[in-house]
């Protein structure tokens, strides 16, 4: 099946609120520009120096998400154009954030990432370091950040009801936080989780948006 072929069987899946993230990490641009001419126009990348590359050379109507753990000496590269940074996961790389955002006059649009899965290798906040963090001076100051909503991770595991479970967490904490602390901000909107899968389960515990790369452009390779 053709890349156009798969991309639309997976949106024709989608909801019409769920946003789909092409994960196109380590996939060529001819692949990527095949999901281009199908009429995807999201895409994700989790290393800041291939994403710096693709953005150069492809169309600048894409809207490039950066997807995977975030360095913070590489925020600069991409601070000008990015869309999205999913994995924010500690308050030194949202200070690097902000700063970027500063000397690019824009506000960096991100997702908070919460830590929901049983393995200690999976990166984000705590439900009470969120807590925490956004009733801090330390939030207020993040003038040029714009947060965006929450974004996790599940158990890499074929426990389906645990997966749901951490799925359903990660949803009311996202509920709880725009009821509470983001009720007059609109762009607080976005729940990023559920990749190739277990999307299904995330849409149905709440999911806005997935990360879907292998359903559309195949297994992974490297390039």
């Amino acid at each position: 099946m053709s890349i156009a072929n798969q991309l639309l069987s997976v949106k024709n899946q989608l909801p019409e609120n769920v946003t789909l993230v092409a994960v196109s990490k380590t996939k060529s641009e001819e692949l990527i520009m095949e999901a281009y001419n199908a009429g995807q126009r999201i895409f994700g990348e989790n290393k800041v120096q291939e994403l710096e590359k693709k953005y150069q050379s492809l169309p600048k109507d894409i809207q490039w998400h950066m997807i995977g753990h975030m360095q913070t000496n590489k925020v600069k590269y991409i601070a000008s154009f990015v869309t999205l940074i999913h994995g924010v996961d500690s308050i030194k790389l949202l200070h690097i954030i902000n700063k970027e955002g500063l000397k690019n006059n824009r506000r960096i649009p991100c997702l908070l990432q919460v830590h929901i899965a049983k393995e200690e290798t999976k990166y984000g906040f705590s439900k009470a370091e969120l807590n925490e963090f956004l009733n801090s001076e330390d939030y207020r100051a993040l003038k040029w950040v714009q947060i965006c909503g929450l974004m996790g991770m599940a158990t890499f595991t074929n426990d389906e009801s645990l997966i749901i479970s951490e799925f359903r967490m990660l949803s009311a904490i996202f509920k709880e936080l725009k009821n509470t602390k983001f009720s007059d901000e609109p762009y607080f909107k976005e729940l990023s989780m559920g990749m190739s899968d277990d999307y299904h389960l995330a849409i149905d515990e709440g999911s806005t948006m997935v990360r879907i790369g292998s359903l559309i452009f195949g297994e992974r390779y490297k390039l």
